[in-house]
């Protein structure tokens, strides 16, 4: 009988652990449909700077379908999907959802493209990305982030995305050129590596200025000829790429 008691009481546990998970993923998927509805006001609000009022709808579904409080340490899931940046150590951020959004809007990623990041973090703009290109590159400097991000993406299915440890400021040449760039640290001048690896019709979105100073979103296209035209999109703030650079 004590026997028959334990194997229920099992059944019981293991029953309620399943629900209280499938409740768990319910309440985030709500979350983070609030998290979009909050991202596509602010789009509204700032249509002025970006020349749009709404994003791609290929963005939307990227954003719907990221576990965003998978990319962020345990003790911040719970604000995951508020429209914040937030701290995921060694000094770096998970960036905001709504600067995550718009940078991947901008550069019009298309389900055919590669696309390079600069500034792997937690994996989460990656994650974004892979919902909607056919192959992600991405760098980051500080080893240990690089593979804690690598594993995480291994372990949820994005087998497109290719983590690298290295400095970003070199970009990749191996894989060049690239469809588009994304760089997601701050640096007071644009690469000229990352400008050679852009493919001519590419597109690129990069923070530029100091860690102390003002920073602008540079929006940057390289034309068929290789004319390379740059604007800027709006006044950001992110953490200093790091590197020899």
């Amino acid at each position: 009988m004590k026997l028959i008691h334990t194997i229920v009481a099992g059944i019981l546990l293991s029953a309620i652990v399943h629900l209280d998970a499938k409740q768990s993923d319910t309440d985030y998927a709500k979350k983070r449909k609030e998290m979009v509805e909050t991202i596509e006001k602010e789009v509204q609000r700032t249509k002025g700077l970006l020349g749009k009022d709404k994003l791609s709808p290929r963005v939307i579904e990227a954003l719907l379908s990221v576990r965003r409080h998978l990319f962020v340490p345990p003790e911040y899931r719970e604000q995951a999907y508020e429209n914040r940046p937030l701290p995921i150590g060694y000094g770096q951020t998970i960036s905001q959802p709504y600067m995550v959004a718009v940078m991947t809007d901008l550069l019009e990623p298309g389900p055919e493209d590669v696309v390079l990041e600069v500034g792997t973090g937690s994996g989460y703009q990656a994650a974004i990305l892979a919902k909607i290109v056919r192959k992600v590159y991405t760098i980051e400097i500080v080893e240990p982030l690089a593979l804690q991000a690598r594993e995480r993406l291994k372990k949820l299915g994005y087998d497109n995305v290719e983590v690298i440890v290295g400095d970003g400021y070199y970009g990749l040449p191996e894989h060049a050129p690239y469809d588009e760039i994304i760089v997601t640290a701050a640096t007071g001048q644009i690469p000229p590596p990352l400008i050679r690896q852009l493919k001519r019709g590419g597109r690129m979105v990069v923070p530029v200025g100091s860690v102390f100073g003002v920073q602008q979103l540079v929006y940057l296209t390289k034309d068929a000829n290789g004319t390379v035209q740059m604007r800027q999109i709006m006044p950001v703030r992110f953490v200093p790429l790091t590197g020899k650079r």
